[in-house]
């Protein structure tokens, strides 16, 4: 235990007064002082900063809010070998806060911006784990020679985003532990299983405690890139990260190092996912380059708003704005209702974050409009429409989401737009979305492809049937399938799809589009349409998801929770339609003959 440890402070002082009586006696007067307020420990964070430029002012963000007394943190700050402008921003921001800080030590190296035998950045030769090893192992040096009951080590592209993260660490009481952070992937800071040649060993309980399926603090044998150590309990003092111990004989790494010199000194790692703490970047691999590592955590970030809670930017670390375009297209549309603003807000940001441009529309709210209004807008059912699941007509949210993009398409044919990319409000992107995008539209154009619409977000149900388009990688042409959460369309595409004029036999845009490029099961249905020569691909794999799905505590829809579109009085929702689920319908063979026959 630290000699400044508040367990060792007295918490309360005995004072005897002896005074003099008015009648000129003593008496003895005893005072009991108020009882001096408890100090929460000392903590040491440990910042060891490389080529970090992208996730750094999100990462000290996070450590601002931190809500833990900041005259009660020391912060160790290294960097070395950068060739981005890590060590600028971590001047700026160290220069800012070293007031409401403890202390600060600051170790910053400008030269040289590689290692020996270093292939790219984020190539890691056995020089970088060594130096890396003798940093962290400075920072505990420094820690223990401050008498810090505390040391928090957290990667700079791990971003903290739960300001109870350190009191919820320290009050689990353990030697060693870590909070787990997510990832857009399966990739987090702990392995539930080693080797005895100390590798990853895959096991059962990793997906349920990733997935959170099991909840608590549990024993595992790896933690890594953040970790908390109580640097007061039994043992501590044989920890090291460098050198490694003598019967060392594993992996050269700085957290299989670790691991083991915690396993020799029998100290337990923990990890505890009873929250969500934060997230980090998943590993670039060696040939990948800074460019590759920040567009990873762009990911990272997207990810952060939909799951929350999201990252925030320091604010003492000065953020050059976003430089947006609209990906080679002649205008990007973003579907929104007015009166879904968590929704734009979060596309919005979602999209500056791509530095990509946005022409927002508004929506037509199908909730907005009674039957009187529907009919005046020349809108009639297809005869013998009904959903094939519910066995409902259509909804007016499904009018509304139908008009909205229809409404697209005509700006597009009026304005002689040549081709579009459309969004509707609650998608996700994947990873590298804009990269993405434009190596595919580069292609489709050097093959003179010959396409109407190509979905980049959607609803297979026969995936098995949709071949590959020669000379463009990542394409395919598409198949039956529900949902248009985003797709690029042609001015000819546009065309085609007005010439058609589906408003008078109106069914989902999502199943109208299948029908326009011939891949509708129902015959009865297509022959409402002759002329069925969109040319419609997709990408594969998909580029856009649906934020949330049916049955999620977080999803609304206001196509299927609505009313029926020519009668106020009969309320519509989710269930039964299995097309608002998670994962491909079952083969709707039934589709080939009339629905409300079927039914």
């Amino acid at each position: 235990m630290s000699p400044c440890s508040p367990a060792l402070v007295p918490a309360l002082v005995l004072l005897v007064l002896v005074s003099v009586s008015p009648a000129g006696g003593y008496f003895a007067e005893e005072k009991y002082p108020e009882e001096s307020e408890m100090q929460p420990p000392t903590v040491v964070i440990a910042i060891i900063a490389r080529n970090a430029a992208a996730s750094l002012p999100y990462y000290l963000g996070a450590l601002e809010r931190l809500r833990y007394p900041k005259d009660r943190i020391s912060v160790w700050a290294a960097t070395d070998h950068n060739s981005d402008n890590t060590t600028a921003i971590l001047r700026e921001w160290l220069t800012a806060v070293q007031k409401l800080y403890h202390y600060v030590e600051w170790r910053p190296m400008d030269q040289p911006v590689s290692y020996v035998g270093e292939m790219g950045p984020k190539h890691w030769p056995a020089s970088r784990y060594e130096y890396v090893m003798k940093l962290k192992q400075a920072a505990l040096n420094f820690a223990r020679k401050r008498w810090a009951d505390y040391i928090l080590y957290a990667d700079t592209d791990n971003i903290v985003t739960n300001p109870d993260t350190l009191n919820l660490m320290i009050a689990e009481n353990k030697s060693v532990i870590a909070p787990m952070l997510d990832s857009p992937g399966a990739y987090s800071n702990y392995w539930c299983g080693i080797t005895p040649q100390g590798y990853y060993r895959r096991t059962a309980e990793y997906f349920p405690t990733r997935h959170r399926h099991r909840l608590g603090c549990f024993p595992v044998p790896m933690v890594h890139s953040t970790l908390l150590l109580d640097l007061r309990k039994e043992g501590m003092k044989a920890l090291a990260f460098f050198p490694p111990h003598k019967d060392y004989s594993w992996p050269y790494d700085d957290i299989i190092v670790f691991a083991f010199s915690c396993r020799a000194a029998d100290i337990q790692m923990y990890l505890c996912n009873k929250e969500r703490y934060g997230y980090l970047n998943v590993p670039a691999k060696p040939h990948h380059t800074l460019e590759d590592d920040s567009l990873n955590f762009v990911h990272v970030h997207l990810e952060s708003i939909i799951e929350g809670p999201r990252m925030h930017p320091s604010r003492f670390v000065h953020m050059f704005p976003k430089q947006r375009d609209l990906l080679g297209f002649n205008e990007i549309y973003l579907i929104n209702l007015r009166r879904r603003a968590d929704r734009r807000e979060r596309m919005l940001f979602s999209l500056n974050e791509l530095e990509v441009d946005v022409k927002v529309v508004d929506a037509v709210d199908g909730n907005a409009l009674n039957s009187t209004d529907i009919k005046l807008l020349g809108v009639d059912l297809l005869p013998g429409y009904y959903d094939p699941f519910s066995g409902r007509t259509l909804t007016k949210g499904e009018v509304g989401c139908f008009l909205s993009h229809y409404f697209i398409w005509k700006e597009m044919v009026d304005m002689q737009i040549d081709k579009a990319l459309v969004f509707e409000d609650d998608v996700r992107f994947h990873a590298n979305f804009k990269r993405r995008v434009l190596r595919l539209m580069e292609e489709v154009e050097k093959a003179e492809l010959d396409w109407d619409i190509i979905y980049l977000g959607r609803k297979q149900v026969n995936p098995s049937l949709e071949e590959e388009v020669e000379n463009v990688h990542n394409l395919v042409t598409a198949d039956y399938s529900y949902w248009t959460l985003s797709y690029a369309i042609s001015l000819q595409g546009a065309q085609k799809l007005l010439n058609a004029e589906p408003l008078s036999k109106m069914l989902p845009v999502d199943e109208f589009l299948p029908i326009m490029y011939d891949k509708h099961p129902n015959e009865e249905h297509k022959s409402h349409f002759p002329n069925r020569n969109l040319q419609a691909y997709s990408t594969r794999p998909l580029l856009v998801q649906p934020c949330h799905y049916a049955g999620d505590p977080e999803w609304v829809s206001d196509t299927e929770t609505s009313t029926l579109w020519d009668d106020d009085a009969v309320r519509t929702d989710w269930r039964g339609s299995h097309k608002t689920m998670k994962g491909a319908p079952p083969q709707p063979e039934m589709l080939s003959s009339s629905y409300k026959d079927e039914l």
